[in-house]
């Protein structure tokens, strides 16, 4: 579960910077819990994102039957993909 005060801290870090391995590193320090990937938007194929955003869209992972998934359920997510437009 991803309580939405995080979603929001998430896009304000995101935001505030460059998106890189340093700022998805700092991720991860910030939030242990959860698991954090970044990767090109247009890798990820018709999926819906939780949020379309400046220069990045955020999907949510659902990783609880051994099978990852994308959901934009925060109640069953587990993990990040902080995935980045390029215009």
């Amino acid at each position: 579960m991803i309580l939405p005060a995080t979603i929001e801290a998430i896009v304000a870090r995101v935001e505030s910077g460059d998106i890189d391995e340093q700022s998805i590193g700092a991720l991860r320090s910030e939030f242990p819990g959860l698991h954090f990937t970044w990767c090109m938007d247009d890798d990820i194929g018709a999926e819906e994102p939780l949020m379309e955003k400046t220069g990045f869209n955020l999907y949510l992972v659902n990783g609880a039957q051994h099978c990852l998934s994308l959901t934009t359920d925060p109640s069953i997510a587990n993990g990040v993909v902080i995935a980045e437009v390029i215009e």
